[in-house]
């Protein structure tokens, strides 16, 4: 039995070094990777269709001059805002100055001609009476008469048009609102051929029209009851995704559908008091209409695309797993609005997606909390 002792120890000396090359060989558990998470929530979202809009001006008048003459002052200020009534050129006004003193002094002449043949139409009508003058005087006096009362009302709307010619010489706004860049500059002779001299648009309210499909408008009108223009809010996003904050009402849809694109045209007015708006700017147009709906929400960062469509990472048993979802169009402000997919209550990673793979152990933290400590 002694004998035995030292193989024995040999045996579990030898077991002992395996076991330990065998810990030593097997690789570590991998870590927990950090991510922000956040909750996918139900809440309550208007009813809303998307559309591509343009910015229109209520009032758009593009001033041109209404007589030829060189340009003697500029007077306004590109793109400053604008009064109605407020001074915008002036052409030198000597020639017509001279033009409406031409017209006075031949209106001058008109009168005094009319005055003798009324006198001379008298007389011939005197004598007529007192058997000392003839029929064919009287009427050649009258016919006299007439002729300078004719030459009397040609004169004075040769004096009128004198007159507005003048006018024309200063060119004042027509409309208040903002006015564009100058095209001439002074010494330029301008004239009705000269084109537009500057453009002015109004500014608030402004206009946003959109088209819309058939298929949408028909959607509207399920039921056979034409859809409460009053209730319709139109809001609007920029191109960088900031949203308007003004709310807009739909006052026009278009009587033809477009055959070239089978569209509606819609027009909303909306406030602008602040001038954010610009005649001709491309917006994004969220039309609301009926009562607001549950539906669940997840943070737009959650969402990620790949050739078999949408999905998110959801975290189940501290493990990052797959779950494929469809968003609906348009989305809710910086949240996306799920269709399918999604039933509310899932932990969806936001925060450090670049790091996930399905099936990791991921070590999950509030999104806000994740936030606060960068």
């Amino acid at each position: 039995m002694f004998r035995l002792l030292p193989r024995l120890c040999a045996l579990l000396l030898v077991a002992g070094l395996g076991l330990q090359a065998q810990a030593q060989a097997q690789p570590a558990a991998p870590a927990a990777v950090p991510v922000g998470t956040a909750f996918a929530q139900r809440k309550a979202i208007d009813q809303a269709l998307d559309f591509v809009g343009r910015v229109e001006a209520v009032g758009r008048v593009e001033v041109r001059a209404r007589v030829v003459g060189f340009l003697d002052a500029v007077q306004f200020k590109e793109g400053e805002p604008i009064k109605e009534g407020a001074p915008l050129y002036r052409i030198e006004p000597d020639l017509f100055e001279a033009a409406v003193k031409q017209a006075e002094g031949a209106l001058e002449r008109t009168r005094a001609a009319e005055l003798l043949a009324a006198i001379q139409l008298q007389r011939a009508q005197d004598l007529l009476d007192k058997s000392s003058g003839t029929v064919v005087a009287r009427d050649q006096a009258r016919a006299a008469r007439d002729q300078a009362k004719g030459a009397v009302m040609g004169d004075e709307a040769s004096l009128q048009t004198a007159r507005i010619n003048l006018g024309y010489t200063q060119i004042f706004a027509p409309i208040s609102g903002q006015i564009g860049r100058t095209s001439v500059t002074k010494g330029n002779v301008v004239g009705p051929d000269s084109g537009a001299l500057t453009t002015i648009v109004s500014q608030d309210p402004i206009y946003v029209t959109f088209p819309v499909s058939q298929r949408e408008f028909l959607r509207y009108q399920q039921g056979g009851a034409r859809p409460d223009r009053s209730k319709i809010g139109v809001r609007i996003r920029f191109q960088d995704g900031s949203e308007y904050g003004q709310i807009g009402r739909v006052d026009f849809v278009n009587i033809s559908v477009d055959r070239a694109t089978d569209t509606v045209v819609v027009r909303a007015t909306m406030p602008n008091p602040a001038g954010a708006l610009r005649d001709g700017q491309l917006v994004r147009v969220n039309l609301q209409a009926g009562q607001p709906e549950q539906k669940v929400v997840v943070p737009q960062s959650a969402l990620i695309a790949d050739q078999g469509g949408v999905y998110v990472f959801v975290v189940e048993d501290s493990r990052a797993k797959i779950r494929r979802v469809k968003p609906e169009p348009g989305g809710s402000g910086s949240d996306a609005v799920i269709a399918e997919g999604l039933s509310g209550g899932e932990v969806v990673i936001v925060d450090g997606l670049q790091r996930v793979r399905p099936g990791i152990l991921v070590q999950a933290t509030p999104a806000s909390e994740t936030a606060s400590r960068i």
